[in-house]
């Protein structure tokens, strides 16, 4: 049974409630079956077949959805209210009826959101491991190649790894070589850490894409990195992919694949607010492990971050809608 407010009229909307109470949705927004029902549709996807390490990404959706509701309605520091405009609705998980084969469980994956994109909603999921970003892109990109703005430690352009060529650590080179991304229009922020290759990387260099790496970012700061975004992506269709990792493991220890060094939690949001205008048709959050997390910062610093995304692509939902433009 609803409970409806005696007093405090502005409860009647269920984001507006005590955050410790309700079902966990993503950011306490309604629940929703039909895609063709949403604008903006939040989904998680708890899948980490791809891992080749640490697994535990599977469990990120419900973790980051928990620590999502601690978040309120508006923007503080750019205003943007993305639920007054958009009907944002959590769809649920986009689950594996046939996980343990990496190749159809994507083909599975990217069909769920092909019927998302036909419904007309723009997805902002939560991973996962970053597989699933090359599934999604199958699911809306297939039609024309976008632009990308990468954040992660590591650029996920790796070929075969242990007879595979779809794990977590080559979604990119895949999406390339699918005509899903334009590599000239992609930009890979805040790459670090070891390798066994001294190539590991260089399919994204050899394709056109921009890398920045972290002593690059360190050196330059945020702003430069959000202006370098700005000139690769350009004023075309863009993707937004953010891999918790490409945080500092003081901040962000749950996840998979940590790297020292990295982006701060503060930079990481300065950095995606300074993206506004970028033309997003979707995003994701990926790489969350909460069996490695403590005192649940990284889901938290996840939910702030998708808060973030959520924001950018409705801003960019807001100005297609007002403008006319089809919803690509």
């Amino acid at each position: 049974m609803t409970k409806h407010p005696a007093r405090y009229q502005d409860f009647n909307d269920p984001q507006a409630q005590p955050r410790h109470t309700g079902i966990a949705s993503f950011f306490r927004a309604p629940i929703a079956d039909d895609p063709a029902n949403a604008d903006i549709a939040l989904i998680g996807v708890p899948f980490d077949g791809g891992v080749t390490h640490r697994s535990g990404a599977r469990h990120g959706p419900r973790a980051v959805r928990e620590q999502s509701t601690l978040l309120r309605r508006i923007n503080a520091a750019t205003g943007v209210a993305p639920f007054s405009h958009a009907r944002v609705r959590d769809l649920g998980d986009c689950w594996l009826e046939f996980p343990y084969e990496l190749s159809g469980a994507l083909d599975e994956i990217a069909a769920y959101f092909a019927q998302v994109h036909a419904a007309g909603a723009i997805p902002v999921s939560v991973g996962g491991d970053h597989s699933i970003s090359l599934a999604i892109l199958r699911g809306i990109a297939r039609h024309r190649p976008v632009g990308m703005v990468h954040i992660d430690a590591h650029c996920d352009t790796g070929d075969d790894y242990m007879g595979s060529r779809f794990h977590h650590g080559a979604p990119f080179r895949r999406a390339v070589e699918e005509g899903l991304l334009d590599p000239r229009r992609v930009i890979q922020i805040g790459i670090r850490g070891t390798t066994n290759d001294p190539d590991m990387w260089g399919f994204s260099a050899a394709s056109g894409m921009r890398v920045l790496g972290m002593d690059e970012f360190t050196d330059q700061g945020w702003a430069f990195a959000a202006a370098e975004a700005r000139r690769v992506v350009g004023l075309g269709p863009t993707y937004l992919s953010f891999d918790i990792d490409s945080v500092d493991p003081a901040e962000a220890p749950g996840t998979g694949t940590p790297e020292a060094g990295g982006i701060t939690a503060r930079e990481a949001l300065r950095l995606l607010r300074a993206l506004r205008g970028i033309d997003f048709v979707g995003g994701d959050l990926v790489e969350v492990a909460p069996p490695f997390d403590h005192g649940t910062i990284t889901a938290f610093n996840g939910a702030s971050i998708l808060f973030e995304i959520l924001c950018l692509v409705e801003e960019a939902w807001r100005k297609r809608t007002e403008s006319g433009g089809m919803n690509v």
